[in-house]
C-alpha cells in the first residue's frame, strides 16, 4: 500500500482526533491523504467521462482537488494546528506524483 493510501486511510479512520493525534499527524500526513483523495477523484472523473490525459489540466485539477481536500480535512477534523500552506504545497506535489506514477507521464509539471 502506497503512503498516500495508508495517509488517507489513516486520517479517515478517525471521526473527531485526540490530542495523541494531533501531537503526531503533520502536514505531510495531511498532504499525503489529501493527495491520495485528489488523485482518486480525479480519476472517477476522467473514467466517467472517457477523456484522454491532458497532462497541463491534469496538473490544475490535482492541485484544486487537493487544496480543497486539505482545507476540508482541516476544517472537519479540528486541525488547525496544521500549516495549511505547507500541507497544500505537500499534496500538491504528493498529487503530481502520484499521477506520474499511474499514467506514465515522464514529462515536467
Amino acid at each position: 500500500m502506497s503512503y498516500n493510501r495508508e495517509a488517507y486511510e489513516q486520517v479517515h479512520a478517525v471521526d473527531q482526533p485526540t490530542e495523541e493525534h494531533k501531537a503526531t499527524w503533520s502536514h505531510e500526513l495531511i498532504g499525503g491523504a489529501a493527495a491520495f483523495e485528489a488523485m482518486r477523484l480525479y480519476e472517477q472523473k476522467a473514467e466517467k467521462e472517457g477523456k484522454q490525459d491532458d497532462h497541463a489540466f491534469a496538473k490544475e485539477i490535482l492541485a484544486g482537488i487537493a487544496g480543497a481536500s486539505v482545507d476540508g480535512l482541516i476544517e472537519s477534523k479540528g486541525l488547525n494546528f496544521i500549516d495549511r500552506e505547507k500541507a497544500k504545497r505537500h499534496a500538491t506535489q504528493e498529487a503530481e506524483k502520484l499521477y506520474k506514477e499511474r499514467t506514465g507521464y515522464t514529462g515536467g509539471f
